[in-house]
């Protein structure tokens, strides 16, 4: 008879009470992953604490569901000031960014989620806010307008963008801290499912949290859904235990594979092999094939397809890797088939 699996059940500490709506972090400390990102803000934070100063401006980049909002909200804890959040499509109007503005305290953070989405016309409203603490605003029309100028208190802008290339250059260069998230590692993802299971009171062996990293990919935001459905699955047919069967059985009815890809995921690896003999295919061409938008495959799907090498962006379109068709199980066309010792020697006679 095998032995019983070993449970992980970490605890919360005991000072913070976490609830089941919430697997942020609260401090830096907490921060699991993005070692070179987290040293440099605790540099800036200890800095701006030092000075008595609010932090510099940041800007976070990256893939989604890597933590660049609970970052925000970690920066403003580790201060000590109030965040007021809110993002670029919800600010329509120059007088929508004057109101948020005018009601900042001095220190607070302001986090502009997809700040790449900004109106121009708010952006030039933002500049003279970010660099010298003031908002311009007109009164009055026609002969009699006059520009007023009020100060404003100093405050922290901290954005987020998944398109660092669509920001302008003026609005880019205000940041004085700039820094990109990255995918995290399998080690990463499994310290970030344990620590989640135990805010949700989840029971799991060390290879039942593995798996669920495994199939995260690389993404906490992803990883922390995974571990939700896993821990329903195993609460009705395992008696509440996650183990490597349990979780393996659970992603799989997911349809979510070893690798972490889903079912969208094979159909666009598909798509290009089937519909296009591997590539290469426009960006517009194949979200058209899969009934997506543009910005879906470009943000949503190709990252991890990038990150794994089974596509490549080249300047005549998309081009699906060997390794997508090894992954699929689909015949490798002859030229993606590296000649053979025999094959070489014949060449070169």
């Amino acid at each position: 008879m095998s032995d019983p699996p070993r449970i992980v059940t970490p605890n919360a500490s005991d000072d913070e009470q976490y609830d089941e709506k919430s697997l942020r972090p609260r401090k830096l400390s907490e921060f699991i992953g993005q070692e070179k990102v987290v040293d440099q803000l605790k540099i800036s934070i200890d800095a701006a604490r030092g000075r008595s100063e609010p932090l510099d401006h940041t800007l976070l980049y990256g893939p989604p569901g890597l933590g660049k909002t609970s970052l925000a909200m970690i920066l403003a804890n580790e201060m000590g000031v109030q965040i007021k959040i809110t993002s670029g499509p919800a600010i329509e109007r120059q007088g929508d960014l004057a109101a948020i503005l005018t009601n900042l305290q001095p220190g607070d953070v302001l986090f502009i989620d997809e700040i790449h989405r900004l109106n121009r016309a708010i952006e030039e409203v933002l500049y003279p806010a970010m660099e010298d603490f003031a908002l311009d605003i007109v009164v009055g029309k026609g002969p009699g307008a006059r520009n007023l100028r009020l100060s404003l208190p100093k405050f922290t802008v901290i954005g987020a963008t998944t398109r660092l290339a669509l920001l302008t250059s003026p609005l880019r260069d205000r940041f004085g801290l700039v820094q990109r998230m990255e995918f995290y590692s399998v080690p990463a993802l499994n310290d970030i499912v344990l620590r989640a299971g135990a805010i949700l009171g989840v029971a799991m062996t060390p290879e039942g949290s593995l798996e669920i990293a495994k199939r995260g990919r690389g993404t906490p935001r992803i990883v922390n859904r995974l571990l939700r459905r896993v821990r329903d699955y195993a609460q009705v047919v395992a008696n509440g235990v996650v183990t490597q069967e349990v979780a393996s059985i659970a992603l799989t009815n997911l349809e979510v594979d070893f690798l972490g890809l889903d079912e969208n995921d094979r159909r666009l690896l598909r798509t290009v092999i089937e519909l296009f003999g591997g590539g290469p295919v426009g960006l517009s061409t194949l979200a058209a094939a899969l009934a997506e938008e543009v910005d879906a495959v470009e943000d949503v799907y190709e990252p991890f397809l990038l990150q794994l090498g089974m596509i490549q962006r080249t300047p005549r379109g998309r081009v699906v890797t060997r390794r997508a068709y090894e992954h699929l199980g689909v015949v490798i066309p002859d030229h993606l088939n590296p000649p053979g010792p025999k094959g070489e020697q014949q060449r070169l006679l």
